[in-house]
C-alpha cells in the first residue's frame, strides 16, 4: 500500500510540474505573440507614412519644379517641334 501510494504522489508531482512547464510556456508565447504584433502594427504605420511620402514626392507639380530649378529643363517652343507621322507599309 505504502508503493502505490508513493507512486501516486510521485505522479501527482509529475503531472503538477507538467502543468507548471505548460502554462510557463503558454504566457512566453503569449508575451512573444504580442511583442510581434506590436511590430506588425509598427511596420504597418510605417509603411503607411512611406506610401504618403512617395505619393508626396512623385506629384507632377514637384517633378515638374525640380526639373526646371534643378536640371534646367524647359518646354520645347511650338515653332521647334516638328511631328512626324508613321505611315503604314505599303505592299
Amino acid at each position: 500500500m505504502i508503493r502505490l501510494n508513493l507512486l501516486l504522489l510521485l505522479l501527482v508531482i509529475a503531472c503538477a510540474l507538467g502543468v507548471i512547464t505548460a502554462q510557463h510556456q503558454a504566457r512566453k508565447r503569449f508575451v512573444d505573440l504580442e511583442s510581434e504584433q506590436a511590430a506588425s502594427r509598427k511596420l504597418a504605420e510605417e509603411w503607411t507614412q512611406l506610401q504618403l511620402e512617395q505619393s508626396t514626392w512623385a506629384t507632377h507639380r514637384r517633378v515638374a519644379t525640380i526639373a526646371t530649378s534643378q536640371l534646367g529643363m524647359r518646354m520645347p517652343d511650338a515653332a521647334t517641334t516638328t511631328v512626324l507621322t508613321v505611315e503604314e507599309a505599303k505592299p
